[in-house]
């Protein structure tokens, strides 16, 4: 029985922890869909439902999957086959081994209403909620007491079942309200499906309909094939009087075209997804018994409270305070990379103010829960609120809000004028970050368990403040250093097994976005493989036309619905929810390889040419005795990456413990386990930091001190903590770019880890984006810039990850997220074309045949058709996709432009270029910083661009107008490509003009010196003169 033994441990996942997992019997296994025990059959056999693989489901998963699912087996899709006992369903085949329980089936419907079953007490178990199958009366998940033989296809999740559910919800509320003893006659039905939706999955994958997605692919195909031709054409038809234009022009088609190619194909498979939060709650969230949801620490990272205003960071922090989460399982960390003693002061006000803002947003149910946003919102506040005293407390927390706001706008206020001898605290004592760049650690809690209770005595969420480290000398590696110093304190002080990220100006917009992610990460079988849930940002503050595409439709919702179909999508800095182990190195678990047949598919009288497994499991499994899994793995795996922490009631081991542990042990598994000294060159030189490591189910030791827990997180936190260490390189968020969020992506993907994108009816966060065209070029800038870091890195996807676990389609979309930049170069020199043609007289195509027509019109038409049916999937507006298109071009020809530039000479030649803020707006009237202008060199070339075409536009139609009729037939192609790039260029023409459509002067003075010269370039070349086309005088003489 060692086998039977083994497979149950790797198969308890700590779903409850409080059902004895520490009392298993060696016979049980565990449901891979609920994480409930299997149970046995009348013969006394555990159950097994595939009688291929063996895969481990219980017989309500099994009854459910027959009858509401795709009825196969989870692990190697074979069709279930019925087992005695369950309901019949269409398509089982009939033999005569099915005919004694024909019957049975009938006289299910008479024992509806009977509440005491002849086998009650042998089916289910009320104190451990599980299920026993040795009868037939009673199915849990499949509910076949209202069904007839030719099996009902009624949905489970229907119409009547919200109606048991809100039943079940009013009886509850009840017993809570009255007590008397006749609660329980009631008939357990409702309790029976409730226990039975609680063992379903808690989501749900669902691909896009074969209608949409299928001549969406078949178009991609054909449009591959245009392409290919159109190339072909193209290099077999040069134009051998403007050849440099044609070979140029040629080469930047293919680039497009390769461009086109990584963009493409990894949206060769979009879904979506579903959560089911109420069966989160019925699993984890059981009446009598602890909460078993998992604890998330929640990251905010600020700079400059003068760029990023404090007020915005509070509306942040009140957002996570108020949450729809379990108290004691949150905990908000805010990182002060500045040092600033206004943060520190925002903080403590914004801690008072949420003593009040808590319990109004819970009582009520308000959302969002950033008072900023909900007070500003513009829509009726009074729908679906029905207590009567609603109104009143809203009144009276408005102006508390606004009272609060004016004491916010006070401290800002005074930290305009830093005081000569530096700032100093209410208490008297110099604040020690003065200097921003020379300080130590600071930590300051400031809610909590043993902090202040709200305005009602409840516990609210705990608020810790910390500032590391900084010292002359040292590198900090920016926000990634920031993030990876927030790591180790949280897991000193709170050690959630969840963290979610997000910036100081993304607010939580729908409360139950942690519940969101935990239908995902706390999924028994899917879970333990995913690093971390993202979610798509939206933003508040935008024009409604959306000038400069800051709100990004076309990447999160085509884009990242596409990369979700393959290994997830990538990290994108923000709106994130991590699994902690990911974040420490570790690979996910492997899955078991089960063979064909096993001994449960067999009597136990055939299972003697097993004998010999089964001695060499039960040997493998007492080797490795204390460590159980926990760091046994593969010689040839590297230590700690391969040896997983595999998920369950994890206990705290000691290092000492698992030193005198060794004693006795083969040189084998001495060389598969780390010492203290190995544990520390990975995660530097903290014991209490290291402990935590090996708890993946979170929590602190017992008996811990606070006040010594305090002193380990403020070392975690010093400037020296991660030298000789491995942060940065293979732990927590990645080094070398200031794009850390794709490099930590990119790193756990190359593990083998999935990540899911959730993406929920209302926006689980919100953020600012900058509306202003200066700001927003200088974001595009600094992105472009961390992916040309990327791409001259040795983390680069083209050559770093091979033989590991990442899938190719995902390979294909970080190599676009890396190569795009170098797109500017030849779209550049493509958009410069139109105007040298116009100006030079010459052309790209020799001549506009019948055939190149056709070409030329079967590649615009593939375009066009990709892109109709990509909004018709996706459900992206036409409107998005244009600006999406148009700023492509605006953002090619000039931050990314720069950011190549920029990125060769920080690599190559070690010129640094410093990183800004991108600055929160703050005006007071709406879309305020619209119309402001800002100098900045990457509005040259596309103002360049723009006077260029059009004055080759005036060339072009003059000349026209000079050489007569028969030159406007090529004239018509040269204009339709100039006014094709002035098109995509109208947004940054109207940026530029702004309110008061006036332009900085030196930008008009660059643009017309550059396009001057170019002008003077084609007067010397090709001049405004009738060409003469007449003989030649000194050849034919006067007789002529």
């Amino acid at each position: 029985m060692a086998s039977t033994t083994m497979a149950a441990g790797f198969g308890s996942l700590a779903v409850d922890e409080n059902r004895g997992s520490s009392t298993h019997q060696s016979s049980t296994k565990i449901c891979r869909v609920c994480g409930d025990k299997i149970g046995q059959k009348e013969n006394g056999q555990p159950f097994v439902a595939c009688h291929v693989c063996a895969f481990p489901v219980c017989r309500p998963c099994y009854e459910y999957e027959r009858s509401e699912g795709n009825q196969c087996c989870p692990q190697c899709n074979t069709r279930y086959k019925r087992h005695k006992g369950s309901p019949r369903i269409s398509g089982d085949e009939e033999d005569d081994s099915d005919q004694d329980d024909f019957d049975d089936e009938f006289q299910i419907k008479n024992r509806k209403d009977d509440s005491h079953p002849q086998h009650e007490n042998e089916e289910y178990n009320n104190n451990n909620h599980q299920w026993h199958p040795n009868g037939q009366a009673f199915s849990v998940a499949g509910s076949t007491a209202g069904k007839d033989l030719e099996g009902d296809k009624e949905i489970y999740g229907s119409e009547e079942w919200k109606e048991r559910v809100e039943k079940w919800k009013v009886r509850q509320e009840k017993r809570g309200l009255v007590s008397n003893d006749n609660g329980g006659n009631d008939p357990p039905e409702e309790d029976d499906y409730l226990l039975a939706e609680a063992r379903q999955p808690l989501w749900r994958k669902v691909p896009i309909s074969s209608s949409l997605i299928s001549p969406y692919r078949i178009v991609i195909v054909l449009r591959f094939f245009i392409l290919a031709f159109f190339l072909r054409f193209r290099i077999l038809t040069p134009a051998y009087d403007a050849y440099p234009l044609w070979l140029i022009s040629v080469i930047c088609e293919v680039w497009f075209a390769f461009s086109w190619i990584l963009d493409q194909f990894p949206k060769w498979f979009p879904i979506t997804r579903e959560t089911y939060l109420d069966r989160l709650s019925l699993r984890f969230e059981r009446e009598g018994e602890p909460n078993q949801l998992g604890a998330v620490d929640v990251f905010v990272s600020t700079v400059d409270p003068l760029k990023e205003p404090p007020i915005i960071t509070a509306n942040t922090v009140l957002s996570i305070l108020a949450v729809d989460y379990p108290v004691e399982k949150v905990c908000c960390y805010v990182s002060d990379d500045g040092a600033s003693m206004l943060l520190f002061d925002s903080l403590s006000e914004t801690a008072e103010f949420a003593r009040r803002w808590v319990p109004f947003c819970k009582k009520h149910n308000v959302e969002p829960r950033a008072p900023e946003f909900y007070f500003n919102e513009k829509i009726d506040y009074l729908k679906d609120k029905v207590h009567p005293s609603f109104v009143k407390e809203r009144r009276a927390m408005k102006r508390e809000y606004e009272e609060f706001k004016v004491r916010i706008n006070a401290l800002v206020a005074k930290a305009q004028k830093k005081p000569e001898e530096g700032w100093v605290m209410q208490d008297g004592i110099p604040w020690p970050g003065n200097n921003t760049r020379d300080h130590p650690g600071m930590i300051q809690v400031y809610l909590g368990s043993a902090g202040a209770l709200d305005v009602d005595g409840k516990e609210l969420p705990r608020l810790v403040y910390v500032s590391r480290e900084k010292r002359p000398g040292y590198q900090h590696h920016k926000k990634a250093g920031a993030e990876n110093a927030l790591v180790r304190v949280s897991a000193v002080l709170t050690n959630a097994p969840f963290i979610l990220n997000l910036d100081c100006d993304h607010y939580i917009n729908n409360s139950k976005a942690m519940r969101e992610a935990m239908c995902f990460l706390m999924d028994p079988q899917f879970g333990k493989k995913l690093c971390y849930v993202q979610f798509p940002q939206r933003f508040d503050g935008i024009d409604r036309h959306d000038r400069y595409a800051n709100r990004n439709v076309v990447f999160f919702d085509i884009n990242m619905l596409g990369l979700d179909g393959l290994q997830g999508p990538v990290y994108v800095g923000t709106g994130c929810v991590f699994n902690r182990q990911a974040l420490y190195g570790y690979d996910p678990p492997v899955s078991e390889k089960r063979p064909k047949m096993t001994c449960d598919c067999w009597p136990s009288w055939c299972c003697c040419c097993c004998r010999g497994s089964r001695k060499k499991s039960k040997k493998k499994g007492e080797k490795k005795g204390l460590l159980g899994g926990l760091l046994y793995g593969k010689k040839k795996k590297k230590m700690m990456g391969k040896n997983y922490v595999k998920k369950g009631s994890a206990p705290v081991f000691d290092l000492e413990e698992i030193e005198e542990g060794l004693e006795g042990y083969e040189e084998l598994e001495k060389s598969s386990l780390m010492s203290q000294k190995n544990f520390e060159k990975r995660f530097g030189q903290s014991p209490v930091f290291i402990a935590s490591t090996l708890m993946e189910n979170g929590g602190l030791p017992e008996g811990t001190n606070s006040t010594s827990l305090i002193k380990e997180a403020i070392h975690v936190i010093s400037c020296g903590y991660e030298e000789k260490t491995e942060w940065g390189k293979e732990i927590g968020w990645i080094y070398g770019s200031v794009t850390e969020d794709i490099l930590t992506g990119f790193k756990m993907h190359c593990r083998g880890w999935k990540s899911v994108y959730c993406v929920p009816k209302r926006p689980a966060f919100k953020g600012s984006a900058p509306i202003n065209l200066s700001d927003r070029l200088h974001q595009v800038l600094r992105w472009a810039l961390g992916s040309v870091e990327i791409f001259l890195s040795r983390h680069c996807p083209l050559w770093y990850g091979y033989g590991g676990k990442l899938k190719w389609l995902e390979r294909l979309a970080y190599i676009n997220t890396i190569v795009y930049p170098f797109t500017s170069i030849p779209l550049l020199a493509y958009c410069t074309i139109p105007a040298v043609c116009l100006l030079t007289g010459k052309f790209i195509i020799p001549t506009l045949s019948n055939l190149t027509s056709v070409w030329f019109l079967a590649l615009f038409l593939s375009i066009i058709a990709t892109g109709v049916l990509e909004l018709r999937w996706s459900g992206v507006s036409i409107q998005d996709w244009w600006r999406n298109e148009q700023f492509w071009v605006i953002g090619g020809v000039s931050a990314h432009l720069f950011a190549v530039f920029q990125g060769l000479l920080k690599v190559l030649a070690g010129v640094d270029t410093n990183f800004t803020v991108t600055a929160k707006a703050a005006e007071d009237t709406e879309f305020g910083e619209l119309y402001l202008f800002k100098w900045t060199t990457l509005l040259i070339p596309p103002t360049t661009l723009i006077i260029l075409n059009m004055v080759g536009v005036v060339a072009g139609v003059s000349d026209a107008i000079n050489n007569g009729y028969g030159s406007w037939g090529p004239l018509f192609g040269k204009l339709f490509f100039a006014f094709w790039v002035i098109l995509h260029l109208y947004p940054f023409l109207k940026g530029l003009m702004g309110r008061q459509n006036r332009t900085p002067t030196i930008v008009v003075l660059w643009s017309i010196l550059l396009a001057s010269i170019f002008s003077l370039v084609w007067v010397r070349i090709d001049p405004f003169l009738p060409k003469q086309t007449g003989p030649v005088l000194k050849q034919c003489g006067v007789e002529c």
